[in-house]
């Protein structure tokens, strides 16, 4: 490739990320970075009503990718948690979008779980997440509620929120890019950087 011309568009598995006012910041990068560390810049296209930028938890600016409707078929959906999921659970599109896409390999932390509960794809689901969420889960229909742990089940993965976000977004990676590449990407987050 030659210095100024574009790079070819990326043709790979795309995760969707549903964003909103008031996502965890933290929660939202970890599943980016682990996701294009596996898959490359193009991995992940965050999702929203509208491409109007939200301000998140800890009052960034963001603009969403691209809207539900011009979204690629997304591999795999990763939620991330936040101070405005509850709000944003009651948004009829989002609820509609992971209902449409409830086929396939989700990652939700912390608050975010509540997405999905209230889009009815958590029925019959043994979900972990935090224990200050367990009996709102509980309303959600599911099977078992294991408050304040990470828990797989069959293609779904829940986590309490902050840096256990890593499970979700590794279950994930995982399912659509393989364990060693998964594991080869976590092993790059947390190797020490040398002091200068």
């Amino acid at each position: 490739m030659t210095a100024g011309t574009p790079t070819d568009p990326y043709t790979g598995p795309i995760v969707a990320i549903p964003v909103y006012a008031g996502v965890s910041e933290l929660e939202l990068g970890i599943m980016v970075t682990v996701c294009r560390l596996c898959g490359g810049e193009g991995a992940t296209l965050t999702v929203n009503r509208s491409r109007a930028s939200i301000v998140t938890a800890g009052g960034l600016v963001s603009t969403p990718h691209v809207l539900y409707a011009a979204l690629p078929d997304p591999v795999a959906i990763l939620i991330p948690g936040g101070p405005g999921a509850a709000r944003a659970a009651r948004d009829p599109l989002l609820r509609a979008f992971l209902s449409a896409h409830a086929a396939l390999p989700c990652g939700a932390s912390g608050s975010g779980l509540l997405l999905p509960g209230e889009a009815g794809t958590l029925v019959g689901r043994i979900v972990g997440g935090p224990a200050d969420l367990a009996d709102t889960l509980w309303g959600f229909g599911v099977a078992d509620v294991q408050s304040g742990q990470t828990v797989t089940d069959g293609i779904l993965c829940t986590t309490p929120g902050g840096f256990p976000a890593l499970d979700a977004a590794v279950h994930v990676a995982t399912e659509i890019w393989g364990a060693d590449v998964a594991q080869a990407a976590v092993q790059r987050l947390m190797v020490p950087t040398s002091p200068n």
